[in-house]
């Protein structure tokens, strides 16, 4: 079966290095210009954002920072009643009103903490638009004005500076910069975005605007010491006017001002240059060619608005990151960090597209807000360890919420995830060391701390929950642990052994071990199907799947475990379906189709993914939560702006083309049949295997793999019956038919070709 491989690679590598770049017919493109801000032209850097639209007649630059934030303590979490046990007796008592009034009103009610706006740059332009596009390539916004002016518009990749330049501008065209209404003004009129209170209910004196001939800067002061300042400024060179802006607050060694003469310095082509070739190192990452072009085109528009938020120094993707509402409220749930799904769906696609760096940077939030979570583990829940809260404001404090899921003991688990992750992708053994061994082992402590042996000599939490099933009410908190809690439980459990015995620390490695028989077995029904909690079956439509945490993300439950397992998975999904999906949001559209991803369900897996793209998307793809279309997806027809659904679809695409969760690479595990031309380009794989994989005319052809640290590369045989050849006459140390395997040197590639 083995034989030596000829060059037939070279067509792969062709193939593939079209798909280097995005192609024109990715870009966001419009013969018109937004009139809504949640259909702006986005552009970013992780930590400054812009929204270009249309307001009135103007031409309006919406402008974010990620550290923009009103960071005022919640109220009342000084109260003695705030712990876990005194929560637990009113549940008891079935006295649960004073609960809510204590934990949920705070945050319903007050305005802040919360994410806060920029400003925005005004540019009085009434010439009709021919056209009006982003580049992702270069990440650059494009407008074309029937008179002949051109505006061209990039937020650096490195930079704290956005510029803009206009060719063909009037005389007198410049920029005015609009704070936020945090003194009120017009009347904001309700845009169904779900947005909080109007932004004078922050209580910020006014702003200072000051403006010369060719400048403008704003100051505004905040809650407590913050300040933040914008800057923006401009100059002629003949019928062009070229500018620059910046946001920067105290924390900032360089002022926006500076910011903005030091870019001035250096010149729009040097930036230029400077930030096309960080893109260009982005797009070169990975790539995909699928048949689907719609489906091929939304990836490459949520890889580029990862791109966007995600950067090293920047805080981790919040439930709008960069952009923030530009509509003169307070942002849907206040623009915080939501633990209970969304900053994890947020980092999903991140590891298997090969953006490792700025995954990492989730991490470094994270470590970041450890102080805070210590606080909350200590002051809410009495224990050793460490516990996160499920809602965070930017310094990791805890934020409020419904308490069920605010406070839930388990999300730290889900967060452990994302380390694990972080490290099998990349095999770094100094990360592994410093970071992912710790977190787990504060994680497992404090689990060691709260749980409990029942009657049954089971381990269980003195309350459970799983997010957001029964909403706000007493029947929210469950006696017997849901199958989210346990779920997380068993991981942390599981893999915390697997990384300590990496470490070492093989005696604790056993001791986790030894935990794991100790716990419940999950809560299935009769007909193999996961259910929320031993006494509530899956009979509700709901958004968020988090009794099916075991299948998908944990994968805990595994296709690859056999019959039994095939059958759980097959069933818990098809309840899903016939229950339908009235109460679902878009992410729940993206997350099935991760989960039929994990079913080996390609048809499945691409009809949730487009019906997200077509239904739940604004024209500018952001995830809009409701059915857009109102074609029966969902009965929710609102349009609150988040991003997890955009990163979790991006996640379903990559699910589908490679899988290597259950120990050993799958290629094309589900695509559906007809999808006979496929390829992608150096997606990651656990174990730190860059891979690429070409299928034509149904069959595959080649599958490429690299070793960036080495070890045993385990891969399913996707050759099937068919006989294939190994590069350089490579013989597999094992192949039994199903499993090939090969031992492998750091930064060694083999290919395997199909006769």
């Amino acid at each position: 079966m083995i034989r030596k491989i000829a060059f037939s690679g070279i067509l792969f590598v062709h193939a593939c290095a079209l798909y280097a770049q995005p192609v024109e017919t990715h870009n966001l493109t419009f013969n018109r210009i937004p009139n809504r801000w949640d259909e702006g032209l986005p552009l970013g850097n992780g930590m400054l954002g812009q929204l270009i639209w249309k307001k009135s007649d103007s031409l309006r630059f919406a402008l974010d920072r990620a550290d923009l934030w009103d960071e005022r303590p919640m109220e009342g979490l000084d109260r003695p009643e705030f712990n876990f046990e005194w929560i637990r007796q009113q549940v008891l008592k079935n006295d649960y009103g004073i609960v809510q009034k204590y934990f949920d009103e705070p945050y319903d009610k007050l305005p802040a903490p919360s994410k806060i706006p920029g400003a925005a740059l005004m540019f009085p332009i009434d010439d009709p638009v021919v056209s009006s596009s982003v580049d992702i390539a270069s990440a650059m916004a494009h407008i074309q004005y029937a008179g002949g002016m051109r505006v061209a518009a990039f937020v650096h990749a490195e930079r704290p500076i956005g510029w803009f330049r206009i060719s063909n501008a009037p005389e007198g065209l410049s920029p005015v910069i609009a704070p936020p209404p945090y003194r009120g003004g017009d009347k904001q009129e309700n845009d169904n975005a779900h947005s909080g209170d109007d932004l004078k209910r922050l209580g910020y004196p006014p702003g200072t605007l000051k403006r010369t001939d060719s400048s403008m800067y704003y100051m505004q002061e905040g809650w407590g010491d913050f300040v933040y300042e914008v800057y923006v400024a401009w100059k002629r060179e003949g019928s062009t006017l070229v500018g620059a802006w910046s946001i920067t607050t105290r924390k900032q060694s360089l002022s926006a001002r500076e910011e903005v003469a030091l870019a001035f310095a250096r010149g729009w082509e040097v930036d230029l240059a400077t930030h096309q070739r960080w893109w260009d190192t982005f797009w070169a990452s990975s790539s995909i060619q699928i048949p689907d072009k719609a489906l091929e085109k939304q990836w490459y528009l949520e890889q580029y608005k990862f791109g966007c938020v995600a950067r090293t120094g920047a805080p981790a993707i919040s439930l709008q990151a960069i952009w923030t509402a530009d509509n003169g409220r307070i942002p849907p749930w206040k623009g915080d960090f939501h633990h209970d799904l969304n900053t994890q769906l947020s980092y999903w696609p991140a590891y298997g597209a090969n953006h490792l760096v700025e995954a990492e940077a989730y991490l470094d939030f994270l470590e970041s807000g450890r102080p805070a979570f210590a606080r909350f583990t200590n002051g809410f829940f009495g224990t050793k360890g460490l516990a996160v809260p499920g809602v965070t404001a930017l310094d990791g404090s805890y934020l409020g919420g419904w308490v069920q899921y605010s406070c839930s003991p388990t999300t730290a688990a889900w967060l452990a995830q994302h380390y694990y992750l972080q490290w099998r992708y990349s095999m770094d053994r100094e990360l592994l060391v410093q970071r992912v061994y710790p977190w787990f082992r504060d994680v497992n402590t404090f689990f060691e701390s709260i749980v409990k042996k029942d009657a049954n000599g089971k381990l269980q939490l003195p309350l459970s929950s799983s997010p957001e099933i029964n909403d706000n009410r007493i029947d929210a908190w469950f006696q017997e642990m849901t199958n989210y809690d346990l779920a997380l439980i068993q991981y942390a459990f599981q893999y915390g052994a697997e990384v300590a015995r990496e470490v070492g620390f093989t005696e604790q490695a056993q001791h986790w071990r030894e935990m794991l028989p100790q716990l419940p077995e999950f809560a299935i029904s009769e007909n193999n199907e996961l259910k929320f909690a031993p006494d509530l079956a899956y009979q509700e439509s709901h958004r968020h799947f988090s009794h099916l945490m075991a299948i998908h993300p944990l994968g805990l439950i595994q296709w690859e475990q056999g019959e039994q397992a095939q059958h759980i998975i097959k069933n818990s999904i098809r309840l899903l379906e016939t229950v339908g999906p009235d109460y679902w949001v878009g992410y729940s559209w993206s997350w099935l189709g991760n989960l039929k991803a994990r079913a080996k369900d390609g048809s499945g897996a691409a009809e949730a993914l487009r019906i997200f793209a077509e239904a739940f998307c604004s024209p500018n793809t952001f995830h809009l939560n409701g059915d857009q279309t109102q074609s029966g997806y969902s009965k929710f027809s609102y349009r609150p702006f988040t991003l997890e659904g955009n990163f979790a679809f991006a996640a379903g695409i990559q699910e589908m083309l490679l899988q290597s969760y259950a120990g050993a690479l799958e290629i094309f595990p589900a695509i559906p049949p007809d999808w006979a031309d496929v390829s992608f380009r150096d997606l990651r794989a656990e174990g730190a295997f860059l891979v690429s994989a070409m299928r034509k005319q149904g069959a595959l052809d080649e599958v490429r793999i690299k070793s960036e640290k080495g070890g045993k590369l385990r891969i399913v045989n996707p050759f099937a019956d068919e006989q294939y050849t190994v590069s350089d006459g490579r013989q597999p140390v094992g192949d039994d038919g199903n499993i090939i395997e090969f031992d492998m040197d750091a930064g060694e590639m083999i290919r395997l070709t199909r006769r």
